[in-house]
């Protein structure tokens, strides 16, 4: 039970995550909110209130940098739409914000949109290279996505040992997910040759240990659950976000230990707290959580408590988080396979959670699942954002599958 009154989810959908060089922002918001609101069993007309989660509008158009962005497309003149930007998190801090707007009864029918156009610009005017470009001549070189992780992993390796097998599996294990998605970005496995030969980037990180840049949207349609009566729905249990150092700070910042986010961990106490959830690896099904690289699935796991501090290596190795596991992590194919359309990736993550609960994930599905967690982690590190979605049926006895 959340504290404040129940949120639910009753319409979910994505596009295929990829590139979309014929469709534009626009064409890929109205997708997504057509195919959330059928699954809804509702019209455009039923909504009182939209977000739009993106997170980088003036790096690929300019299409994205106001609510206008979603109104326009999808005709919502006349109603409030509120572009909603926190780095990577944008679509699931979108989510808290329309939760909140709900249990506040400022609305009754909220649309949740994330969406990014990001393949349309060329190398040179990347997200990458305009991070390089923005700062100091030389103190910017290497401030990359990238580099930083690199270190991360670097630094995994000197305090808990060999990560290379463990950030190996993590790739392997998404990828086979992905596989068997169709609406992933890459669908195709990968060996381990493949994996530990592509060309490095930064330090341990290659080629097939970082996620895509992507095309994407995804959309929720949600109610209070008082309005819910008779649809099928999966109720948001806990949904957090937590702010910790500033963009440019977090990762030169003695408070940084490079072995995890301290924003992560907030948001995920203050998730669990309002779901009722005291032990995370035994009380959730599913995860859907923010690999933007390989090791940040790694310390993630530890994070968000589904394993102690430096053992996330050896809980992927051991199959815990993949078919079959105690816990199946990114059954989409996460970051690494479905692609990250950044502003659009936290509200997939909802997506597929509720696809688990529903019941519908097909050749993805968790036998049971009917608790789940989506968690984003953006800037890098400066913030995060973590959401709990349940089954309004199941037993709030801190049981699992």
């Amino acid at each position: 039970m959340t504290e404040h009154g129940d949120v639910v989810v009753i319409g979910a959908a994505s596009t295929a995550f990829g590139e979309f060089f014929h469709l534009g922002f626009g064409d890929l918001a109205r997708a997504a909110t057509a195919e959330a609101l059928a699954d809804a069993g509702l019209g455009l007309d039923a909504v009182d209130a939209a977000w739009l989660g993106t997170a980088f509008a003036y790096t690929y158009s300019d299409e994205g940098n106001a609510g206008t962005s979603l109104a326009e497309p999808l005709g919502l003149r006349g109603r409030p739409v509120t572009r909603v930007a926190a780095y990577c998190a944008s679509g699931i801090d979108a989510t808290r914000q329309a939760v909140a707007a709900l249990r506040g009864r400022t609305c009754d029918v909220a649309l949740v949109v994330g969406a990014e156009k990001m393949r349309d610009v060329g190398p040179r005017g990347s997200l990458v290279m305009q991070h390089v470009d923005r700062g100091h001549p030389l103190l910017s070189k290497g401030r990359t996505a990238p580099g930083i992780f690199g270190i991360v992993a670097e630094r995994y390796r000197s305090v808990y040992g060999e990560v290379r097998p463990a950030m190996t599996a993590v790739a392997r294990k998404n990828h086979a997910y992905g596989a068997r998605n169709p609406r992933a970005h890459f669908r195709s496995e990968v060996s381990e040759n493949q994996v530990e030969s592509a060309p490095r980037l930064a330090g341990e990180i290659g080629l097939l240990d970082a996620c895509p840049t992507t095309d994407g949207a995804a959309a929720l349609v949600l109610v209070r659950a008082e309005d819910a009566r008779g649809k099928r729905s999966a109720t948001v249990s806990g949904i957090a976000m937590s702010n910790d150092l500033g963009y440019f700070t977090a990762n030169t910042s003695p408070r940084f230990d490079m072995l995890g986010f301290e924003s992560t961990r907030n948001a995920a106490t203050a998730a669990y707290r309002q779901a009722g959830i005291d032990d995370p690896a035994g009380q959730l099904d599913v995860v859907e959580l923010h690999d933007c690289f390989t090791i940040t699935e790694i310390v993630n796991y530890e994070d968000l408590g589904l394993c102690d501090r430096g053992e996330g290596r050896d809980m992927v190795l051991s199959g815990a988080t993949g078919d079959g596991g105690t816990i199946p992590v990114n059954t989409s194919g996460g970051l690494k396979a479905c692609g990250h359309p950044i502003g659009a990736t936290g509200v997939r993550m909802i997506v597929d959670i509720c696809d688990q609960v529903w019941d519908r994930a097909g050749p993805r599905q968790v036998p049971g699942a009917s608790r789940g967690l989506a968690h984003a982690l953006g800037g890098p590190g400066s913030l995060a954002c973590v959401a709990v979605i349940s089954d309004p049926a199941r037993p709030d006895d801190g049981t699992s599958r």
